[in-house]
């Protein structure tokens, strides 16, 4: 019994099978890629020495339209051979008498898939060109020819908005910044989209997931974007609301009695002005319940921890191997780049089409968002003159409540606070 296989694979929309998946003895494969010429060399040799089995997968493998695939099947039928179509369940050498049921309602559905198919293969082609997605532009760019512009007159608004959460690491700080500066009221959901929206990094992100790099103009540079990474991973780790606490410890200290969290309150007298801050449990389950804490002393605590701490922490980091996982991901990044800018001239030559030559540097710049993704994830690379520089008392003392919130977020996962009867030790646990 000789039983021959046959597949069509659309390059846009998807990836060559494998030969080994098939779950039957095939003798031979013949397969596609964009074109049928593999298919019209499976007719001849079957006018020569037809098979007894002819397997696909779908029957719109067989051609591009209705009349293309009923045209083959009869070619099929008329050869002798039997036609398997293994996802639709299809025999045709079944005597059934609702075969020519099932078969027309087949063909049907492939009717109705075909304009579906030519959007998605429209979509595909825009990919391939690096043409933005269907829809409205972000706030902040216009729809160009074929990528996205920057607007002028909303880009100053984004880029502020940016900036502010750059320096205070506050989201909704800077979502009410926009409202009292500009006018401009988004959400806090809005304005976490904002944040991590490819597009204001100069890069295209279309509905498949993948994201294409460098594909207009940037309105956050790299180096802004991994910072802005690195404080909304921060910000997730504590607790509702204190990214934008007023305090700079708010969200930061725990209990180490209790396990509570431990929030900011406000003292105040009677006539007067001056107020007194303590740091309380805020869930504490001892009875009697766990003592406020001066804010003021467990600050001071901390900052002289960090100052004699961090850098020690720091140097213990594993900084040549942190280096050498930076220097493959940008050496590959390079070769990525290197390989994109021949495609040119292999096309001039005539080694590629055009075609394959878009679908090949599509697949590259594809890869090398990923890579930057996972280089800008990284630690910075001057973390270790960094905290030589916040070593010092001096630069915490010189800092507003709203600054100092920033760096110690910076470097800080946790304060805990751990009690020896009426004395306290503070115990700060940083980030790497």
């Amino acid at each position: 019994m000789k039983i021959l296989a046959y597949t069509y694979s659309d390059p846009l929309l998807e990836t060559a099978p494998n030969p080994d998946s098939w779950g039957w003895n095939v003798d031979q494969i013949y397969q596609d890629l964009g074109q049928r010429s593999q298919l019209q060399k499976l007719f001849n040799d079957c006018q020569i020495d037809p098979p007894d089995f002819l397997i696909i997968r779908r029957l719109d493998e067989l051609g591009d339209n209705v009349e293309e695939v009923s045209d083959r099947l009869s070619h099929i039928e008329a050869m002798g051979i039997t036609l398997v179509a293994v996802e639709q369940g299809y025999n045709s050498a079944e005597q059934s008498p609702h075969l020519h049921a099932e078969l027309l309602q087949l063909l049907h559905q492939m009717q109705r898939q075909q304009h579906s198919r030519r959007i998605r293969q429209a979509h595909a082609r825009n990919r391939l060109d690096a043409a933005p997605p269907p829809g409205k532009a972000p706030y902040g760019y216009r729809r160009g020819k074929d990528k996205y512009i920057v607007d002028r007159s909303t880009s100053p608004v984004v880029k502020d908005f940016f900036e502010h959460f750059l320096l205070y690491g506050s989201l909704r700080g800077a979502v009410r910044y926009l409202a009292k500066k500009y006018g401009k009221k988004i959400s806090v959901t809005t304005g976490r989209r904002w944040l991590t929206n490819p597009v204001y990094r100069g890069n295209t992100a279309y509905q498949n997931g993948e994201i294409l790099a460098s594909t207009h103009t940037a309105i956050l540079s790299q180096e802004e974007a991994a910072q802005v990474d690195r404080l909304l991973r921060r910000n997730s780790r504590l607790p509702s609301r204190t990214a934008s606490a007023p305090r700079s410890l708010a969200g930061l200290v725990v209990c180490g009695e209790c396990q509570s969290h431990m929030g900011v309150s406000r003292v105040t007298i009677r006539n007067q002005d001056k107020e007194y801050l303590y740091l309380r449990p805020i869930s504490c389950i001892k009875k009697p319940k766990c003592r406020a804490i001066p804010y003021q002393e467990v600050l001071d605590h901390t900052i002289q921890a960090v100052c004699c701490d961090l850098p020690v922490a720091v140097d213990k980091m594993n900084s040549p191997q942190l280096d050498a996982v930076k220097k493959s991901l940008g050496d590959a990044i390079a070769r990525q780049q290197e390989i994109l800018a021949q495609l040119p001239a292999l096309v001039e030559t005539g080694v590629l089409d055009p075609e394959t030559a878009k679908i090949r540097a599509y697949k590259l710049r594809t890869e090398i968002s990923t890579l930057q993704a996972k280089l800008a994830a990284l630690p910075p690379v001057n973390l270790r003159s960094v905290a030589m520089a916040v070593s010092i008392s001096q630069f915490w003392l010189d800092l507003s409540e709203s600054e100092r919130r920033f760096y110690f977020r910076e470097f800080i996962r946790q304060v805990e606070i751990v009690r020896q009867d009426q004395h306290w030790e503070l115990r700060v646990i940083f980030i790497f």
